[in-house]
């Protein structure tokens, strides 16, 4: 057993080792580090313990280096959650360390973990939210029958107004999709990302048969659509937007119901809402809806020169917010494209 510092970008049995442990996600494979690495030019850093072909436990880290927020180690940017990769506490110990040392002789301010709450209780959090996940049935009546009536009539009231939704998997709906991410971001005050974000989810995730778009269209209009992600027998629910117009029609149901369908029939196991703001509550009770468990998300945040686990707090959030909600759309936009990479 030793140490390394991998590249799952170029390392081939990166995913097949990962999919043999139990708290995998689709952020753990070499698609989301694509992505990553492509779009925003951060450094894949995965510490792992590797015996034999077989992942004993890893610590993904992605190397974000910015002039504007500094240089960090963060698992993993852009992520909802990602759990270390770890039964054993004392690999998580080894590696933790690993990484401590790696971010000093790098220069790192700090180190930001998406995940490990079982291994590190009794640390402060940087930030809490909830994370919800459906149980899958390939039987379509004891789905529904999980589902709160108010989502089973709202899927019902966007199939008898005649919204239709349909599976896609081309770079011509990826730009369709986000048309309406530009328009919903807009909405929630925050800057779109980057349509070169989106075109390399196209190229290493849909193209690669590990997601897909679905779009509704009413009255030979797209109103809504999502990005879904799949890696192994876990399905993923990424991005969600809406053209807020036709938000009387209940789309967005029938989009989620669309894929929640694809992901039974098609024999996964689990399908993941991602992860909701604790303040956010009204999203938070759109996805228990749908019969979901509900689970804490915890992250963290260790300062380098401090040497210890910190809690921080994100001061002047809604300052920012309001002042991004009153800029045009392609300053919105082109703030995203600019600002991004230094967020992550």
């Amino acid at each position: 057993m030793k140490l390394e510092i991998v590249n799952p970008v170029d390392y081939p049995q990166w995913d097949e080792m990962v999919l043999a442990t139990d708290d995998y996600s689709f952020f753990h494979s070499s698609s989301w580090a694509n992505v990553l690495s492509a779009s925003y030019n951060y450094k894949p850093a995965y510490f792992a313990l590797i015996k034999h072909g077989k992942l004993l436990a890893a610590l993904p880290i992605m190397e974000v280096r910015s002039f504007l927020t500094g240089s960090r180690g963060v698992s993993l940017s852009f992520s909802d959650y990602c759990e270390p990769l770890i039964e054993d506490k004392e690999y998580f110990k080894v590696l933790l360390d690993a990484v401590i040392s790696h971010g000093k002789k790098s220069d790192w301010k700090h180190i930001e973990l998406r995940g490990g709450q079982k291994f590190l209780s009794g640390k402060p959090e940087s930030a809490k939210y909830f994370g919800h996940a459906l149980l899958l049935s390939k039987n379509d009546q004891e789905l529904l029958s999980g589902f709160r009536d108010s989502t089973r009539r709202n899927i019902k009231k966007a199939f008898h107004a005649g919204v239709e939704t349909k599976i896609c998997t081309t770079l011509q709906s990826v730009g369709e999709y986000y048309r309406l991410h530009c328009m919903t971001r807009k909405r929630h005050c925050l800057p779109p990302q980057p349509l070169d974000f989106f075109r390399n989810i196209y190229d290493y995730i849909i193209s690669k048969n590990r997601g897909f778009v679905v779009l509704a269209t009413y009255d030979n209009t797209t109103v809504a659509g999502a990005i879904y992600f799949h890696f192994g027998n876990r399905a993923l629910y990424k991005f969600g937007a809406s053209d807020d117009a036709y938000q009387h029609t209940r789309a967005n149901n029938l989009v989620m119901w669309e894929a929640i369908r694809w992901y039974a029939h098609n024999g996964y196991l689990t399908f993941c809402f991602g992860r909701s703001d604790c303040d956010g509550e009204g999203l938070r009770q759109f996805k228990k809806g749908w019969g979901t468990v509900e689970r804490n998300i915890n992250y963290y945040k260790y300062d380098i020169g401090e040497d210890k686990f910190i809690n921080t707090i994100d001061a002047e959030k809604s300052n920012c917010t309001m002042l991004l909600g009153k800029m045009p759309k392609p300053i919105l936009q082109l703030t995203g494209q600019l600002l991004y990479r230094h967020m992550g």
